[in-house]
C-alpha cells in the first residue's frame, strides 16, 4: 500500500484494528472476558445474544471499511459509515454520561477514542472525497 493510500485510509485502518478485537471480545467471550474488563456480568442467554449481535454488527461494519480500503469505489460509503458509527457510539456514551453518571475508565477512553475517530473520519471525507 502506498503512502498516499495509507494516509487516505488511516481512519478506516485504525477503526478496523480497534473494532474487530472489540467485536470478538463482545461476541466470543461475553461470560468470561467482559466481566473481567467491566463492572457487569453476562448471566442470561438473552444478554449473551445481545453481545453476539453486537459482534455481528461490528464485524459487518469492519468488513465494509476493509472493502473501502481495498476497493476505492467503496471508500465513500466506508468512510461515511465509519464516521457515523464512531460518532453514534460517542453520542450514546455522552447521553449515558449525562443521564447515568461517569462509567468505568475503559468506557471513558472509548468516548474520547470514538469522538477522535469520528471527527477524523469526517476530516478524511472532506479532504479526499472526489465529489462523486
Amino acid at each position: 500500500m502506498t503512502r498516499s493510500a495509507i494516509q487516505q485510509n488511516l481512519h478506516l485502518i485504525l477503526s478496523t484494528a480497534i473494532v474487530i478485537p472489540a467485536a470478538l471480545v463482545y461476541g466470543l467471550f461475553p461470560k468470561t472476558v467482559l466481566p473481567q474488563l467491566f463492572d457487569f456480568s453476562v448471566e442470561t442467554t438473552d444478554l449473551t445474544n445481545v453481545f453476539r449481535a453486537i459482534m455481528g454488527l461490528y464485524l459487518a461494519f469492519a468488513f465494509l471499511w476493509i472493502l473501502g480500503i481495498v476497493k476505492p469505489k467503496y471508500w465513500t460509503a466506508a468512510t461515511l459509515s465509519q464516521t457515523l458509527f464512531m460518532l453514534g457510539l460517542a453520542l450514546g456514551r455522552i447521553v449515558s454520561l449525562v443521564l447515568d453518571g461517569v462509567p468505568s475508565t475503559l468506557f471513558c477512553i472509548g468516548i474520547f477514542g470514538e469522538l477522535v475517530l469520528g471527527i477524523f473520519g469526517w476530516y478524511q471525507f472532506k479532504r479526499f472525497n472526489d465529489g462523486s
